[in-house]
């Protein structure tokens, strides 16, 4: 306990209370204090010696009170004098005065401190004395770091940095996070995540009840997420750290909220999965042309290149030949009759089709169609209806009523047109992109090569005419 110097002055509490000394208090808020703290009057006795000190010094409050300056215990004689001034100046000077210098402990170490001092102030508004707060200079750059490091996130990071509090609303924002949430740093306080993103919100509120509850996960998070912007949502990864935020005033950590670090790392990953998607295809290209190889029959042969072509990348195929076995460029409206197809409703090889010969009632404008006329890969979607229209459009084009995207690519060998390979993706799958039709028009080239070496094999000779829509 601190001791100091009682002047035997005591306060009435009330009627029935015991007297109480007023410095009592003033030794327990001392004691209670995290930084060192002694006092010295005008003469420069020691008056105030709190346990901090104590502790860093090890010298007890017993032993410090009553002492005339430093000299000889708390600093080097030949020290003293200079220490000694350097803190009594406070008297004369306004304000507070930063000091360092080195201390002696009781065990006769050094101790280099910095000292916060200034005057104390007797009843007639005259320096009566001087306190001086003290910490070791460790501590206070450990501080000084700690503040430091906190400014440079929030100002000048090149991580996201958002404080999210306990109702997962956040709290704090630096600049980098609002760009990438597409906000200012003040709208973005307090408002739920789902108002800020459109997708990946479940994912990240799980991630960080989870670090309220249970801590910070032991390494990074990758995390997609589509960010809510006036151009449209943007489809975003986000790399991840979660740190779990807890009082250091409380005996029991109290979660005071998560500080989540993101970084954008889109672009990186995007790479890696087109790297990775372009592998997988080249793979399934090569394997389907070994496989295709062994079929003696060339029809059987470019369903294994379809059937191969499928996994991964479309859900239904289907392969249309031109009546008469070819058609020439600038010929004119055609006829397309089913040859193969991929069984709707269950997964399962394709199988050829069309030995009847009757040309399926393609209407003017079908995809398939435009296909043949452009000799050019042509994409459909649906677009944003209700699942009956959907179905609707798709059976209205002879496509299978969960096909919901398109991507038709023309059969072309040694100059004419042969056909055209449609494949179909349902509701689960995204839009075919530039890359698809692409990879569709590399499986159409195989495909082609094998149904012109299977010859015309068509039962009618004699082209067409467009069928009425």
């Amino acid at each position: 306990m601190s001791a100091t110097r009682r002047r035997g002055t005591t306060d009435e509490l009330g009627p029935g209370e015991p007297p109480r000394d007023g410095s009592d208090l003033l030794a327990a808020l001392l004691d209670g204090m995290d930084a060192a703290l002694c006092a010295f009057d005008a003469n420069g006795v020691v008056t105030h010696w709190n346990r901090e000190a104590e502790r860093i010094l090890g010298w007890s409050a017993a032993e410090a009170v009553g002492r005339r300056g430093f000299a000889g215990w708390a600093v080097r004689s030949a020290d003293a004098p200079e220490v000694e001034a350097r803190l009594m100046s406070a008297m004369q000077a306004p304000g507070r005065q930063v000091h360092e210098f080195a201390l002696l402990t009781k065990a006769g170490g050094r101790v280099l401190v910095r000292t916060q001092s200034a005057a104390v102030r007797g009843p007639d508004g005259r320096p009566a004395g001087v306190y001086c707060a003290f910490s070791e200079v460790h501590t206070q750059i450990d501080l000084e770091r700690s503040i430091a490091l906190s400014e440079a996130l929030f100002e000048d990071a090149g991580w996201g940095v958002v404080i999210v509090d306990a109702d997962l609303r956040p709290a704090v924002v630096n600049a980098h996070a609002a760009q990438a949430l597409g906000i200012g740093r003040t709208a973005v306080l307090g408002r739920p995540l789902g108002e800020l993103l459109s997708g990946g919100v479940e994912e990240l509120q799980g991630a960080l009840t989870h670090v309220l509850a249970e801590g910070a996960p032991p390494a990074p998070a990758e995390m997609w997420v589509s960010v809510r912007t006036p151009e449209g949502d943007r489809r975003r990864c986000w790399r991840s750290g979660f740190l779990r935020l807890s009082s250091p005033l409380a005996e029991e950590p109290v979660p005071l909220g998560v500080g989540w670090l993101f970084q954008d790392v889109t672009e990186a990953r995007q790479t890696e999965q087109e790297a990775a998607l372009l592998r997988f295809r080249t793979n399934q290209l090569h394997r389907a042309a070994r496989a295709a190889a062994e079929c003696e029959d060339p029809g059987e042969a470019a369903t294994v290149h379809l059937d191969f072509a499928l996994a991964g990348f479309a859900d239904h195929a289907l392969i249309d030949r031109v009546t008469g076995g070819t058609a020439a460029d600038g010929e004119g409206p055609v006829r397309l009759v089913r040859t193969a197809e991929t069984p709707s409703g269950a997964p399962g090889p394709s199988m050829l089709a069309g030995k009847a010969g009757l040309p399926v009632r393609y209407a003017e404008g079908h995809p398939a169609l435009q296909c043949v006329a452009r000799a050019g890969s042509v994409r459909a979607s649906v677009g944003e209806v209700d699942p009956e229209r959907a179905r609707a459009w798709a059976l209205a084009r002879q496509w299978p009523g969960e096909a919901v995207h398109a991507l038709c690519a023309v059969l072309r060998s040694r100059g004419r047109t042969l056909g055209v390979v449609t494949f179909l993706r349902g509701a689960g799958r995204s839009r075919f992109e530039r890359p698809d039709a692409v990879y569709g028009e590399d499986v159409a080239v195989r495909i082609a090569a094998a149904l012109d070496l299977a010859g015309t094999g068509a039962p009618d000779d004699t082209p067409g005419t467009a069928p009425e829509a």
